[in-house]
């Protein structure tokens, strides 16, 4: 008789500890920079939403911007680049409510991992280094 895997009770899912320290051991960081853009918003409003996501998504870096774009820049935690893809593809329209962001639409994404970004600041083409934590105006 063929068992399917998922109710086969012989392969029994592994306790909840086992399975949170083994994706925390293939889990890597990677540096996310998102640009969204779209028509022109009061600046004050940008700024305060962009604020909203900082405080809802505490892993947020940066973030610039301008009345009709922005870039933001965090760290995200994933097994690899496609998982860490993904999630920075639903951040926007995932607090688009509950941070009342613009109605934009992302027109960029650059996903790179920890050694990548490490090597790109220390040959000095990381990040502007005067652009410190927080929400700032281009």
């Amino acid at each position: 008789m063929r068992r399917l895997a998922s109710v086969d009770t012989e392969q029994r899912a592994e306790p909840r500890a086992d399975a949170d320290a083994e994706r925390r051991e293939h889990s890597r960081l990677w540096h996310i920079t998102l640009s969204v853009a779209g028509a022109e918003s009061p600046l004050k409003e940008v700024r305060r939403a962009l604020e909203q996501l900082a405080y809802d998504h505490p892993f947020l870096l940066n973030s610039r911007y301008a009345n009709d774009h922005a870039e933001i820049r965090y760290w995200e935690e994933a097994r690899d680049l496609h998982d860490a893809a993904a999630v920075a593809l639903r951040l926007w329209g995932e607090h688009r409510a509950s941070a009342q962001l613009p109605p934009w639409e992302i027109v960029g994404l650059e996903v790179i991992g920890r050694e990548t970004y490490q090597q790109r600041v220390a040959e000095g083409y990381g990040p502007p280094s005067a652009t410190s934590i927080g929400v700032h105006p281009f």
